[in-house]
């Protein structure tokens, strides 16, 4: 059998009769999937898309399910597009069905000022001010820590408005396995804009 010149993937010989085509071609795809896996440092590694979602249209909450499991621990959440029915709306978001136990710290500073200012959340029902929505578009950027394991969770959230700037950090101290998340704008209504679900690999 002919081989590659850099990793020894088998490859068929010319004289090699068409019938052996499909078992060839399943020998070198696994040759070459070998190789990546090794080469990349294991199981899913880096940064990857796992979910893609599009907002509806004037809705009060969007549930995004199937966003956590196993292959990934920590996760990069990213909203952009869209309009909200009004300006600076604040996006609130739950983790599964867990509605106590969350503790965090919003720190801000405005524009006109910058002057620090923050706002506690002490076992609130939900993480607060992790994005953003106004009539123009509809802005997030988090990092989720440990939603899927049996710990409890960490966020980072960045923050802006017309107003001000600041970012969210803090903890849901529910050990429970997380799957899904919702967002809830403070007031009025999401039309449109994707969600995009990023896992970062555990090698």
């Amino acid at each position: 059998m002919a081989t590659t010149t850099n990793y020894g993937w088998t490859t068929p010989n010319d004289s090699d009769p068409f019938k052996n085509g499909a078992s060839s071609i399943r020998t070198l795809g696994s040759a070459v999937d070998t190789s990546l896996f090794t080469a990349l440092g294991g199981t899913y590694p880096g940064l990857r898309l796992v979910k893609k979602q599009t907002i509806g249209s004037a809705v009060s909450t969007v549930t995004v399910s199937d966003a956590f499991s196993s292959p990934y621990e920590n996760y990069k959440i990213l909203i952009s597009g869209g309009v909200g029915s009004a300006a600076n709306i604040i996006l609130r978001m739950q983790l599964g069905s867990v509605t106590t136990g969350y503790y965090s710290n919003f720190i801000y500073a405005p524009y006109a000022a910058g002057s620090v200012l923050s706002v506690a959340n002490n076992n609130g029902a939900n993480f607060n001010y992790v994005g953003v929505a106004d009539t123009t578009s509809i802005n997030a950027n988090i990092e989720l820590n440990s939603p899927f394991l049996a710990k409890q969770k960490m966020i980072n959230a960045s923050y802006y408005d017309s107003t001000s700037t600041g970012r969210t950090q803090g903890i849901c101290s529910s050990t429970s396995s997380i799957t899904a998340f919702t967002l809830t704008p403070s007031t009025g209504t999401l039309t449109g804009g994707t969600i995009y679900v990023y896992g970062y690999g555990t090698s």
